[in-house]
């Protein structure tokens, strides 16, 4: 599950309104290291960059999306690239209750200067199609203090436009395994 806040208006003391979103993952392949490998998302509800900024709170539970992410590390694991293409479909997505599909991508690379657990982040993302977005950028600071926590301070902005996300404080939390296809603790598939 995730959980997004919004406050466009920059008033601490107005409500903008919030999505969320549910999720199953299923990593199929995983390098020895465990610090790189490829898996299969899907869920409803949309990571707010990739969603129609009226979309995102008032319907974010009419969208349905999957995407493929694929993590690979260069350098002796300083640097991580990610690649996260998918597709949504968002029903019902306007007046005139029509159905829009759209295709959505991410990219990311991480640089890790000094140790595993705390690196320097940039990320583009959007999605293109009936439910399209202008595509934004995010760059900042992330802490993994343990496989189950990330922490980030980012900035964000769509690239020609001005409703991108600003300064965001970004709290991951992690449960290890319960629900493992083939068992829990089973090595992935490794090449």
């Amino acid at each position: 599950m995730a959980a997004y806040l919004y406050n466009n208006d920059n008033d601490p003391t107005t409500n903008d309104g919030y999505s969320t979103s549910f999720y199953a993952k299923y990593m199929f392949y995983e390098n020895k290291a465990q610090t790189g490998g490829a898996a299969v998302k899907a869920g409803t509800g949309m990571f707010p960059g990739t969603i129609d900024n009226e979309l995102r709170v008032k319907d974010a539970f009419k969208t349905f999306w999957m995407n493929v992410p694929v993590t690979i590390p260069f350098f002796d694991n300083k640097l991580s690239w990610d690649l996260m293409p998918g597709a949504s479909i968002t029903v019902h997505n306007n007046e005139s209750k029509t159905t829009g599909w759209a295709f959505t991508y991410s990219t990311r690379v991480a640089w890790y200067p000094f140790n595993p657990n705390a690196s320097l982040v940039g990320e583009v993302f959007g999605s293109a199609g009936a439910t399209g977005t202008i595509p934004e950028y995010k760059i900042g600071l992330r802490w993994e203090p343990s496989q189950y926590a990330v922490f980030a301070f980012t900035y964000g902005q769509e690239f020609a436009g001005t409703q991108g996300a600003g300064f965001e404080i970004g709290v991951m939390l992690f449960t290890p395994p319960f629900a493992c296809l083939g068992g829990c603790g089973i090595p992935k598939k490794q090449l």
